[in-house]
């Protein structure tokens, strides 16, 4: 399924957004509008208003509980809602992202923290999660949990998520927003987002920028 996002519904727009979902499917939803700077040329898209960090209490790859505002306070984070079953815009996401990252010093890398929230915890157990992380980047945190949880705090950052459902062939499919959210180390405030049209080379530009919580 294909599914359109708002990414700041509540704002005045200075530039538009579209973002889509995973799967294949017919768009039918109008494009969004944020609040951003003049972004025209740039993958990134920088709000004028930033979000707040979720607060998000799941269980991560290991089966401990993880405090997302707690555990990623003070540093860089990329945060993503998707799930291990995703066809296309999952993967190629975090493995853009993933890829990036290795551009980083060492130093650097330790310090941002990536985090994918599954929007399947049904089957993304802490242990498949674990195992599909591990082929991309076993320094991604997954997260996964009880689903009106995930769902709550996806939507404090205007991504819409809709619980899993089968398709005509009978295949279980997540309809999701496929945005990916930077929040500052200095303010921990979600500040800039990126569509699923950013590539490896919109990253590796970015992401000294991001770690330091500056614009892109």
């Amino acid at each position: 399924m294909r599914k359109k996002t708002f990414a700041a519904a509540a704002l005045l727009a200075a530039a538009s957004l579209t973002l889509s979902a995973c799967g294949s499917g017919a768009d039918s939803d109008k494009p969004v509008t944020v609040v951003s700077e003049d972004t025209s040329q740039q993958a990134a898209t920088v709000l004028d208003k930033p979000f707040e960090k979720p607060d998000l209490v799941l269980t991560d790859t290991q089966g401990k509980e993880y405090d997302l505002r707690e555990q990623t306070a003070g540093k860089p984070t990329l945060i993503y809602f998707g799930y291990t079953h995703c066809p296309d815009v999952c993967p190629l996401t975090m493995n853009n992202i993933a890829v990036a990252k290795k551009q980083l010093s060492q130093a650097e890398q330790d310090k941002l923290r990536i985090v994918f929230v599954s929007t399947d915890p049904e089957r993304d157990t802490p242990a498949a999660l674990g195992k599909w992380l591990k082929g991309i980047d076993p320094q991604i945190v997954g997260l996964t949990g009880d689903f009106d949880t995930v769902q709550a705090g996806a939507r404090t950052l205007g991504i819409s998520i809709d619980p899993p459902t089968k398709d005509k062939n009978g295949k279980i499919v997540s309809a999701h927003g496929t945005q990916v959210v930077a929040f500052s180390p200095k303010s921990d405030a979600g500040y800039v987002l990126y569509g699923e049209d950013a590539t490896v080379q919109d990253y590796t530009k970015d992401l000294p920028k991001l770690l330091k919580g500056e614009n892109p």
